[in-house]
């Protein structure tokens, strides 16, 4: 048996503004990021975690290093982890920016891998370098995985690649900062299942910031609204 929690990183500043930063090294953590980072451990202490992973951007690895620390293990980091890269839409936080950078991704986890985010990846690619890390990350034979990540490519993933959801499951649940989708297979060639799906922060709802505009976590509808 193997499960993966592939856990949304903690706040930004782009995630405040509502910005579409994709670019690695990326930008560090709020205060607010740094509280929800450490609120993992404590959150995490019935999971049995062998592995820690995050992407090649500054908050993932931060919002991991809590939970590192606590259990003594090192953070291996992965470039096929990374968030979906914005391309022109880069640093944008304009509505039409938003939604075609949302819409797009969203898209690919129902099927249509041949659109292309503007100056950016199509599907294909996407997939392509994220399922190698899951890959790399299963090969090592680890059953219990903490995978820290973004929230388009978290949503956009798993709404793909798991068996008990469809597609459109990316585009209607949320993924706050330090949210955490839950997946679990028995054996290697088994499909991946959804435990659970937890919208919001793993350290409880206290650590949310309703003012925060944040489309990569949020709905597609929800996104839309907010931009209104």
């Amino acid at each position: 048996m193997m499960r993966l929690l592939l856990i949304r990183h903690g706040q930004t500043p782009a995630n405040v503004l509502g910005q579409l930063d994709t670019h690695a090294p990326g930008p560090g953590l709020t205060d607010i990021g740094f509280q929800q980072a450490a609120a993992i451990p404590r959150a995490l202490r019935d999971q049995p975690v062998d592995a820690i992973y995050a992407s090649t951007l500054v908050r993932t690895q931060l919002t991991a290093q809590p939970l590192a620390s606590e259990l003594g293990l090192a953070t291996t980091v992965l470039d096929g982890l990374r968030e979906i890269e914005a391309g022109t839409l880069e640093d944008r936080t304009d509505p039409a920016s938003v939604d075609t950078y949302l819409t797009t991704s969203f898209l690919w986890a129902e099927g249509h891998l041949d659109e292309r985010i503007p100056g950016g990846p199509d599907g294909n690619e996407f997939f392509d370098r994220y399922d190698d890390a899951i890959a790399h990350i299963q090969a090592n034979g680890d059953e219990v995985v903490a995978v820290f990540s973004h929230g388009t490519a978290i949503r956009t993933w798993a709404a793909a690649r798991v068996a008990n959801i469809d597609g459109s499951y990316a585009s209607t649940h949320q993924l706050d900062n330090t949210g955490m989708v839950t997946l679990q297979r028995e054996n290697e060639d088994d499909p991946w299942e959804l435990v659970t799906w937890l919208e919001t922060p793993l350290g409880g709802s206290k650590l949310a910031d309703a003012r925060a505009v944040d489309p990569a976590g949020d709905t597609l509808l929800g996104a839309r609204a907010r931009q209104v």
